[in-house]
Parts: C-alpha cells; structure tokens; sequence
C-alpha cells in the first residue's frame, strides 16, 4: 500500500509557493469567469447533470485540500461535465483543447476511484519486477506526459496513491526503478510502454482506468499501430470492463473510429474552442518581407512593457518553422542582449525540461520554438504568440496561438505573414472573422484571390460534434440537441447552447 512512503513524499506545491512572491501571485489570477461563456454540449444516454462547484462532487478530503492547493477556484466547463460523468462510471468522449482544465477532468475520478475501490492494503506489492497499473494515461510526447505526471502527483499528494510517468528519449533503467516502487497511475508515451511490455516490465491486466490525451496529436504522429496494439491485443480489460476517457482537440475520422472500438456506450463532450475562438486572444497579422522579420521582431520586443514585481519582461513565445531556425535566431537575439532560449526536437530531454523551466520562471521571458512545444505544454504566464514563421495548416496555427489567453487571461498573436503564406490567406481570414477580430484590407483581398476555397472550420463553435447523430457531419443539429444538458446544466429541452443554432455544417 502507500504505507510508510507516504511522509517522505516530496511535496510537489513547493516550487510553486516559493515563486508565488516572484509573480506577484499572478497564478491565482485564473479568471475563471471568462471560461463561463464558454458553450459545453454533451450527448448520449442517461447523462450525468453537470456540478458547479467542487463541493457538489464527493472527493474526499485528502483530494479536496489539493484542488484548494492548486487554487481551483471552480470547475472549468470541461470539468463540470467531464467529472460527475467519469464519477458516473460511463465512458467519455470529450472534444477539449489544451487549457481547458482537461488534466484534472480525467485525473480526479481516476485518483478518487483508485481509493474507493483499491483501498491501499489491496494494491499489489511494491518492488515487484512486474508493475501492475491501475489507470493508463497515454499522451503523444513526452512534454506532454511530464506536465501530466507533474499535475497528476499535486492532485494526488498525500493519498498514498502512486503516480509514475515513462517516456522514449531518456533512460530506461531510472524509469524501471521508479516502476519497481509500484504504480497507480502510469503516464505513458506509446512507444515506451510498448518497449517495456515487450521486456515483461508491465503487465495492463489490472487497469480500471485508460485516458487518452490529445489523441489526434497522437495518430498524427503515427502512434496507431501502437496504440491499438496496447488497448486491443495485451491482457488489458476490454471496453466496458474499465472506463475508458478520450480526449482530443479535434474529431477527424481515424478519431471517431478509435473511439467506436475503444469506448463502451459514452458520452460525447463538445466544448468550444478554448484559445481558437474566443475574444480573449487579439490576432494581429503582419505583412513582412523576410529580410524584415528579425527587426521586426525587435521592435515588438522593445514594445512590452515589464510586469510584475521584478519589472521582467512578460513571456513571449515565438514560433518557428524549422531547428537550425530556431537555433540562430535564438542566438542572434541574445547577441542583441536579449535573454532567450529554444526548445525542438532536437534538444535533449535535460535541454528541453531546462529551457522550459527558464522560461516558465521569467529568467528567460523569450522562447523559440518549433511545433514539437505547440502542442500540450501549458505555460501558464505567455502573454504574446508570435509566429515568426506562419505553419502551413490553419489547424497548426490555432494550436499554437492556443498558448496565450489562457486559463481565462486576455492575450496577443501576431503573425508574420509573407509572400509565402498565400495558401493560409482565406482559412486565417475565416478564423479571424469568426472570433470576432479585425482583418487587415490586404489580408482580405489577398484571401479573394486565393482560389483555396473556404476553411473548413468556418461556422463551428466547437472542435467537433457528436458523429453519432444521424446525417453524419453538417446535420446542423447543434450538438447533444434535445438532450437539454446545456453548459451548466441549464438546457430544458434542447436549448442548451447551439441548440440548432451552431450545427458543424462542412
């Protein structure tokens, strides 16, 4: 059981209390009123009435003096509804971008089920070389993975349950050590945990819990073949014998299969775009040549003003297409005095977690970085997004401005556009203009000329919709209609938010 380890426990909050001084304890600053405009449809059978408050949940108070720690103030959107379903028992499938709450909707019930069901004295033996998880976390990287263990230990500080986390890209043997001290909860990238099942490190026979996070990152990244051969052909329990939770950014079709073989009669969570669409993130689009971009850069440095109570600079995240890209312009910038650092894919995993560290703290206010940290990492302090080098698909480009605004802040993205980018013209525009946000005459007109058709996410609230509504996608249902459980709780029949009114039509 979680006996005699539990007091020397390092106390996961510590880091945080200590440089609450350092910001002015701005992370208590979530504005969790921006999330309740925010629109939530779920759909399926019997669904569970969304909760307003932590308190309207039992979760024990172990558990509910950690929500007090992180300073959750109010269940976001997706964790009014998310939770009381996963506590419900039923399976979920829930459309939710990074900054959405997501990490604690799937981790409170796995930790507060663990110890209803799995009272210490009934878990497996620590120090066994075999480890027997009870809950499987799977994400794409191993970014994402460390922010979920680290998370996921705070939520589950002093209730003896054990949190470890494994990941490619670093040592084996100090990850097998940790797993020889026994596991709950494993956070996992498929390829690692296929690698250690193949060596009978871990066995899945026991697992009640499997949460899948960012799973369109994840077959966007290949990771298929693994992930059903995980889920599907290992001694795991099949669907409908564990709770399975699927979380994803966006619904295309590998997803909404995935979720048919994965998932046992679920419930289908839409939550609107958090960070795309909303009015939080002013998106500003510059024209440049690329001989300009690095001046202009600086100009839109020297414009910051320093916050806080050490007068640093507020972080800035820039964006760039390339490694050796990242690489010279972090080094031209710090020839120009200014502290900044980089993170790509290929800096080790010390380089990365350091570099992110620096940057979190404000000692480096400037990161550069490339897709590999668009996607997961929550940066909790990131006042400006600028894509220094636009991405070629707008779906890139809404996952990385998705890092300001956030947690319910007000933020900026500017965006260099240049000669280049004409293809990303119309998308951008119909983006724009569906939050709400001034399009420059040039952008527009360069859009009209663009014969690349209209983007297909012009005219959805949400990421994705409930596939299993007859007339497949563009039923203009409006999502979970009929079903009145509308954001908050509050439909009556079917006229909860987007009643009709927001249906995906493609």
């Amino acid at each position: 059981g979680g006996g005699g380890r539990r007091d020397r426990e390092v106390n996961p909050f510590a880091e945080e209390e200590a440089s609450e001084v350092i910001f002015n304890n701005e992370n208590t600053g979530i504005n969790f009123d921006a999330y309740d405009d925010i629109p939530v449809e779920a759909s399926g059978e019997n669904i569970p009435p969304a909760i307003t408050s932590f308190a309207d949940v039992d979760l024990g108070p172990v558990l509910n003096e950690n929500i007090r720690r992180c300073k959750f103030v109010k269940p976001t959107p997706v964790q009014k509804h998310a939770i009381p379903i996963s506590l419900h028992g039923r399976d979920l499938m829930a459309c939710a971008q990074t900054g959405s709450g997501k990490t604690a909707a799937f981790c409170f019930p796995i930790i507060a089920g663990i110890l209803w069901n799995f009272p210490p004295g009934s878990r497996h033996a620590r120090g066994s070389r075999k480890a027997f998880p009870l809950a499987l976390i799977l994400s794409p990287t191993r970014e994402l993975s460390s922010q979920i263990h680290d998370e996921a230990k705070k939520f589950a500080y002093q209730t003896g349950v054990k949190v470890v986390v494994i990941y490619g890209g670093t040592s084996v043997q100090s990850q097998l050590k940790e797993l020889e001290r026994g596991v709950d909860i494993l956070v996992a990238t498929p390829g690692r945990l296929d690698d250690l099942m193949q060596r009978g490190r871990i066995s899945l026979s026991l697992v009640r819990y499997l949460a899948l996070d960012e799973a369109d990152r994840m077959l966007d990244m290949g990771f298929e073949p693994q992930i059903r051969k995980i889920v599907e052909n290992t001694d795991m329990p099949p669907a409908g014998q564990r709770q399975t939770m699927l979380f994803s950014a966006t619904f295309p079709r590998e997803i909404q299969r995935l979720a048919a073989d994965f998932l046992y009669n679920y419930i289908f969570l839409a939550v609107g775009r958090v960070g795309s669409s909303t009015d939080l993130i002013v998106q500003r689009v510059e024209y440049v040549h690329d001989v300009d971009k690095r001046s202009m850069l600086m100009d839109m440095i020297h414009a910051q003003k320093p916050n806080g109570l050490n007068g640093q600079l507020p972080l800035i995240l820039v964006f760039v297409e390339t490694k050796r890209g990242a690489d010279s312009l972090e080094d031209w910038l710090i020839q120009m005095g200014i502290s900044a650092t980089t993170i790509h894919g290929d800096r080790t995993q010390v380089e990365r977690e350091h570099a992110l560290r620096s940057f979190r703290t404000g000692v480096t206010p400037i990161l550069v970085a490339t897709d590999v940290a668009a996607r997961g990492l929550d940066i909790p302090h990131v006042a400006h997004v600028i894509n220094y080098d636009l991405p070629s698909d707008i779906d890139d480009y809404v996952h990385r401005i998705g890092r300001t605004g956030r947690a319910g802040k007000s933020g900026f993205a500017t965006a260099f556009f240049t000669d280049k980018d004409t293809s990303l013209a119309r998308p951008l525009v119909d983006l724009m203009q569906e939050a709400n946000q001034q399009v420059p005459e040039w952008l527009a007109s360069c859009a009209a000329h663009s014969n690349f058709g209209r983007s297909h996410r012009s005219g959805s609230r949400f990421g994705g919709r409930d596939y299993r509504k007859k007339g497949g996608r563009g039923g203009g249902h409006g999502y979970g209609h009929g079903h009145g459980h509308g954001y908050g709780g509050h439909g009556g029949h079917g006229h909860g938010y987007g009643g009709g009114h927001h249906g995906a039509s493609s």
